[in-house]
């Protein structure tokens, strides 16, 4: 029988924790296997797989499903709680993955067990093999961790959270979703800022998922509501004045050719060119740092090739990047505020459902050719940039995210927009 949580939680209330805990077998796998037999019995390519099916259903993380689905993950983690929750992994077991043989794979595997993303077994043994290279990636596809089964640095801190910790969050966002759900319309943009992800839904259910790039602790992306506007091909990025004092100043006393290589020109207020060579940038004036720096359209433009507008008095939007890389990162949050979208293209066709001929081969076309064009939306998309940490689909899977900017530790249930 493989283990779910309302199984393995019933046998914890009914029969205490010792008894959901398997314990040291007197004959091990690697008794009976070698390490390389172990490996060749493996699919880690079918394990990723499967741990993505896990959480690739098509509910919003807003809708009135996801609420029902916290309901139940609720009602499931209570009583597994109340019975003192799960046990921590050693630190020993860093850096663990398929094929190794240590005695804190033990703890790991119950660990993997007492949150349904492992089997139940009689007897758990030492050496990491393919049912605990499946349980890890499973694990780390619900904490939207990059899916590797090895136990990294952030799939043993996510291992280490308390379950009470993950009960907080799930009435904390049962609480966040049913406040905001009344809000929702037939088609709607959700950025969640914890997650890092884009959904584009429309009758109510994800027509597309998108990776992001956040704002920084420090330089938070605004929890919002608001629309979508208007779309920007190949934009000038004129520099924030914030940015220019914080960062091009830093970036220009470390490599005075930092403008030059970036493509990006300064202006003054009557559009008079300003060489990077009359400013002291290790002084720079109030005056200098008021005067216009625009980036070019072209490869090295830090919006790539589309800006997305939509209303709001914080002068953020979505926009492409050329900084791809980020993408395939644990915790993409590295903006200013502003959130990077990868896959844009799709995200624009979709967008511009209602105007006309603007399909894929058209967006991707006019990507390419550098074209300075501005196209507003028809009918307008709402968009929500909100903060959700824990969420479950109706597989029953459950979902949980760090708590970036601190705010399930404040219990912070509404947000000023």
């Amino acid at each position: 029988m493989r283990l779910n949580r309302r199984t393995f939680l019933g046998s914890m209330t009914a029969f205490g924790a010792s008894v959901a805990f398997p314990v040291l077998g007197q004959e091990s796998l690697t008794d009976m296997f070698s390490r390389n037999s172990v490996l060749r019995s493996a699919d880690p390519t079918g394990n990723t797989a499967a741990a993505a099916a896990l959480i690739a259903t098509n509910e919003p993380i807003l809708s009135y499903d996801t609420l029902y689905n916290l309901q139940l993950a609720i009602s499931q983690y209570e009583p597994f709680v109340a019975a003192g929750g799960w046990e921590e992994v050693p630190q020993r077991a860093f850096k663990l993955n398929l094929g190794k043989s240590d005695p804190a794979v033990v703890q790991l595997k119950r660990r993997l067990i007492s949150s349904g993303d492992m089997p139940l077994v009689e007897f758990a043994n030492d050496m990491f093999d393919a049912d605990t290279d499946r349980a890890v990636r499973a694990f780390q596809a619900r904490h939207g961790l990059v899916v590797n089964g090895w136990i990294d640095e952030a799939t043993w801190y996510a291992l280490n959270v308390p379950a009470a910790t993950r009960l907080q969050q799930l009435y904390l966002n049962y609480t966040r979703v049913q406040q905001m759900a009344p809000q929702l319309t037939e088609r709607y943009v959700v950025v969640n800022i914890p997650a890092a992800t884009i959904e584009a839904v429309g009758g109510s259910m994800v027509e597309q998922r998108h990776t992001a790039v956040v704002g920084r602790a420090d330089r938070a992306t605004p929890i919002l509501a608001s629309k979508i506007h208007q779309i920007n091909f190949n934009p000038y990025w004129h520099v924030p004045k914030s940015l220019v004092r914080r960062d091009l100043t830093k970036y220009m006393l470390e490599n005075p050719n930092y403008l030059a290589e970036q493509n990006i020109f300064i202006y003054d207020g009557s559009g008079n060119t300003i060489s990077p060579a009359t400013i002291d940038w290790a002084n720079i004036t109030d005056s200098q740092v008021n005067y216009m720096y625009r980036q070019e359209p072209g490869a090295e433009n830090s919006m790539g090739h589309c800006k997305i507008n939509f209303y709001n008095k914080h002068d953020v939007y979505l926009h492409d990047t050329p900084s791809k890389a980020l993408f395939g990162e644990n915790a993409r949050f590295h903006s200013s505020g502003c959130v990077r979208v990868e896959g844009v293209n799709e995200l624009v066709t979709w967008l511009l459902r209602d105007n006309g001929d603007w399909d894929r081969g058209r967006v991707d076309q006019t990507f390419s050719s550098l074209e300075r064009l501005d196209v507003s939306v028809k009918g307008q998309v709402p968009i929500h940039t909100t903060y959700i940490t824990a969420w479950a689909n109706k597989q029953g899977t459950v979902s949980f995210r760090d708590d970036v900017y601190d705010f399930d530790e404040q219990g912070k249930i509404t947000f000023e927009g």
